[in-house]
């Protein structure tokens, strides 16, 4: 049994930290953010690893820094941690933190490292149309995700799952793996693999990205798009002046689209000279498809102003769309 301080905010830390308590070992204390007001009525909430760590009657700590902050760096050096375990605490460490526990800082990173270094490697796999990805357990040093890493465990990405979805897949495989790394280390057995230098960057995400861009973006990449960014922002568009958020489309071929609707075929030598954007079909019993650059999406989640999200039938019942129209 180790002697912990565990570092996380999100929920996809809550689950590495459920699993440290379940498996026994003493958190002397858990450090997240401080509480957010969120909501309409902007209430003060709690990090997901708060509520745990409330649930479980654990020492909490929410400092609004640690860089500069000698206090909450004496606090945590008189706890006397054997390790600091650190999943998706949203700061980067000063050494003088990393330099505490006997036993180092361990970390639990959501891609295979050196890939996707950075604050959103989750999102990025599935934003590039990443066929895999998976979990990296590494000691911490000063640098962005740059230490040395001791397990790895890799998984396949879904051709239609999202970020959300991954990410709470990867949530319980990083809490696992976090578990099996500490009983390594407590061993003395863990590995240590020095990072290679062929590595990529995944930086936070920006709101400007979330606009597709019907003329220049590939039908992959408005389907990796609208993927990548469920359910963190949506990606959006514009239909007579007014956003359309997509949540879930479906990549298609023309071919895809003849196949199932015969009467396109006489029209199929017009479908590369459509605009990009255009409504082909809006149908309440059959969908709403849409061209593209280079093929067909098939929309079949989506969210008008003011409105809440829906699938494509539902929708077209009390929002009728004209094909011909044109998402800008």
């Amino acid at each position: 049994m180790l002697h912990i301080i565990f570092m996380g905010t999100p929920d996809f830390a809550q689950e590495s930290l459920k699993c440290l308590v379940e498996a026994g070992h003493k958190i002397l204390g858990v450090v997240t953010n401080p509480d957010k007001p969120q909501g309409r009525g902007m209430k003060l909430t709690a990090s997901p690893v708060k509520q745990y760590a409330l649930e479980k009657k654990l020492p909490i700590f929410q400092p609004e820094k640690v860089r500069n902050n000698p206090e909450f760096l004496e606090q945590i050096r008189s706890l006397k941690p054997d390790v600091i375990c650190v999943v998706a605490y949203g700061k980067i460490l000063p050494q003088e933190l990393l330099d505490i526990p006997a036993l180092g800082c361990i970390n639990v990173h959501g891609s295979l490292l050196p890939k996707y270094r950075g604050a959103a490697p989750i999102q990025w796999a599935v934003l590039n149309g990443e066929k895999t990805t998976g979990i990296t357990t590494m000691y911490m040093n000063a640098g962005m995700d740059t230490g040395d890493m001791i397990l790895k465990q890799e998984v396949e990405i879904g051709e239609d799952e999202t970020t959300g979805e991954l990410w709470d897949r990867l949530s319980k495989i990083g809490g696992k793996l976090l578990t099996k790394t500490l009983t390594l280390i407590e061993q003395g057995k863990a590995p240590r693999q020095k990072q290679g230098d062929d590595f990529s960057m995944a930086p936070m995400l920006k709101k400007e990205m979330s606009k597709i861009d019907w003329e220049n973006q590939t039908a992959s990449q408005i389907h990796n798009l609208v993927r990548g960014l469920n359910p963190i922002m949506g990606a959006y568009c514009f239909l007579n002046n007014k956003k359309l958020k997509l949540w879930r489309v479906k990549n298609l071929s023309n071919q895809d689209l003849l196949e199932v609707f015969e009467d396109f075929r006489e029209y199929d030598y017009k479908l590369p000279e459509i605009m990009p954007g255009t409504i082909l079909l809006s149908d309440a019993k059959q969908g709403l498809f849409v061209k593209a650059k280079d093929g067909i999406l098939q929309i079949l989640e989506l969210q008008a102003e003011n409105s809440k999200k829906m699938n494509a039938q539902d929708f077209l019942r009390g929002n009728p769309l004209s094909a011909g129209s044109v998402l800008g």
